[in-house]
């Protein structure tokens, strides 16, 4: 029987790899992760916050891991500035940007949700769907997936019209869980802290902390207060979903113009429900209505302007079907990349696994679709990641072998190990990552860069007349 978890049960689970990363700080006075702090006093182990960028790669329940990296980060001082990732590395994302002021840790309440929600309320489909979800994640099932499953249905003369009624789901719906049952979930939980909007949400992710941030000389010795640290960009998240409609790589919040008029009042729980649905197992958002569209909208040559700097020249559409972001950028770390400059702080990115760690197999026309779509969905990010190469230095890959991405009834003895699997991966991370030599490295490669984008060409011109999230322009339109 699944035993029921407390959060404390998670915090006990790490408690021997946590004061291993203590006392390994312990005996490096002045260490550092980055030159943004803050004016408050250090905590009861003496931290001071630092502060800096994070991107999260998505992977279903290995999800959890997340949250114990995240975990093991905060309990150590550091903070976020800018927070991004795509499905489960979206979900992490938003609910860190809701939980409360970004000088105060949001893992434990985190964790609190862990141990108190049965996810696989989320296999929200009807009982033939839930069925056939529950034998997918069977590791012992050998005959497994759709058509196995009705293969099994056929052999054993047993409700046939159930299983076409799963067929149904797929033709019909383009998917088997409506995912209704965890967009209420997250709206709940937003709704609890006050981040039900997209405008609450970035006027919360725009605050400082009581006296400001402050950014560091480098090197800063240890009285130094530093200069108001004030980007334009500060209220950033990321949430990364495919729009399979007009075929864009969507960034949320700052593209929520392009796809609701009244962007403001919209539930930042859409945004990571766009984000985390998983081709066939859940059904694909839809958004509808999008705004641009009519000959009597006022504002229709800036939205049109806007799409087409996005590089899409055709019609607006009525609506516009979202999948999970991760078919086009899983681990979206070039997100809140800047490469003119050596940043005041780092982007420090996690990844659920090591991508092409072996061959795939490709002995049945299953495990063909799934190598090609593995192919597709994890080059983008590897590719920018080989062309700048700093980024190695950033990234650390969590080792989740033998845990099932998709095993939402996952015991509770599982999530304590899987927890525990990204607590001491940042153990480790933390333990190798140099700061100062990180900044040397970004400093040789700024003026090569500067050179390098004189001779660029100008991208097209910031579509005027529209509002958008933060007041700042999308990335995409921003000029360098």
């Amino acid at each position: 029987m699944n035993m029921a978890l407390t959060a404390q049960d998670f915090i006990d689970y790490v408690h021997v790899d946590m004061n291993e990363l203590h006392g390994y700080l312990a005996r490096r006075p002045g260490w550092s992760v980055s030159n943004v702090t803050d004016t408050l006093p250090p905590d009861a182990r003496g931290y001071r916050h630092q502060y800096v960028d994070l991107v999260m790669e998505g992977g279903g329940m290995l999800g959890i891991a997340l949250v114990g990296y995240v975990y093991a980060l905060e309990q150590v001082g550091i903070r976020f500035l800018q927070l991004g990732g795509t499905s489960a590395g979206s979900i992490n994302a938003l609910l860190m940007a809701a939980a409360g002021p970004r000088h105060e840790a949001s893992t434990e309440w985190l964790i609190e949700q862990l141990a108190n929600k049965n996810f696989y309320d989320f296999v929200d489909g009807d009982d033939e769907a839930r069925d056939f979800t529950r034998e997918l994640m069977e590791p012992d099932i050998t005959d497994t997936g759709l058509l196995g499953w009705l293969r099994r249905k056929v052999d054993k003369l047993q409700d046939l019209g159930a299983a076409w009624q799963v067929r149904g789901h797929v033709s019909r719906d383009y998917g088997l869980h409506p995912g209704k049952e965890f967009e209420r979930w997250l709206e709940g939980l937003l709704k609890e802290k006050a981040a039900n909007s997209i405008e609450a949400l970035l006027a919360r992710r725009a605050a400082v902390p009581p006296g400001g941030l402050r950014r560091l000389p480098s090197p800063a010795g240890p009285e130094a207060e530093g200069t108001l640290y004030e980007p334009a960009s500060l209220f950033r998240l990321a949430v990364i979903t495919a729009d399979i409609t007009t075929q864009t790589k969507v960034v949320f919040p700052e593209m929520a113009p392009l796809y609701w008029a009244n962007w403001r009042e919209i539930s930042p729980a859409l945004l990571v429900r766009a984000s985390m649905s998983v081709p066939l197992f859940f059904q694909p958002y839809r958004c509808t209505n999008l705004p641009g569209r009519h000959k009597d909208d006022e504002k229709r040559a800036d939205y049109r302007r806007a799409w087409d700097a996005l590089g899409y020249l055709g019609p607006i559409p009525e609506e516009a079907l979202f999948v999970d972001g991760g078919i086009i950028s899983n681990f979206p770390i070039n997100v809140f990349h800047d490469n003119t400059q050596v940043p005041a702080a780092p982007t420090f990115g996690v990844k659920l696994g090591i991508d092409r760690a072996s061959f795939q197999p490709t002995d049945s026309v299953l495990q063909y679709l799934g190598a090609i779509f593995d192919a597709a969905r994890s080059q983008y990010d590897a590719d920018f990641i080989r062309r700048n190469s700093d980024y190695r230095h950033l990234v650390h890959c969590l080792n989740v072998d033998g845990f099932n991405w998709l095993a939402f009834d996952m015991p509770a003895e599982e999530k304590l190990r899987l927890f525990a699997v990204g607590v001491r991966g940042a153990v480790k991370f933390l333990q190798g990552f140099d700061w100062a030599a990180y900044q040397q490295l970004r400093a040789a490669k700024v003026e090569v860069v500067a050179r390098s984008a004189s001779m660029d060409p100008k991208p097209h011109g910031p579509a005027i007349g529209l509002e958008w999230p933060g007041g700042l322009l999308p990335s995409y339109m921003q000029e360098t």
